[in-house]
């Protein structure tokens, strides 16, 4: 036989799979470290970004105004009590 029709073994596959084989993430990019964080516009104190943070926790400033309206199993005024 030839060389160049010499067949691979298995173990030549494989590393061969490995060098060729691309990553699942994509490329990688360089990004500048950062924290995803709000100051209140009243009293000028951090708080985290997340979902359902209504107050600051220092002054009481309202962030968010939410309305509930009355629902199946949610009703506007008291949740607290199951009726």
């Amino acid at each position: 036989m030839s060389e160049n029709k010499k067949t691979l073994s298995l173990l030549e596959r494989m590393k061969q799979k490995a060098v060729e084989q691309k990553s699942y993430g994509g490329e990688y990019i360089e990004e500048p470290a950062k924290v995803n964080a709000r100051t209140c516009p009243n009293c000028g104190a951090g708080r985290a970004e997340q979902d359902g943070l209504t107050h600051c926790a220092y002054c009481s400033f309202e962030f968010l105004s939410v309305k509930l309206t009355d629902g199946i199993n949610i009703k506007k005024d008291d949740n607290s009590q199951n009726i």
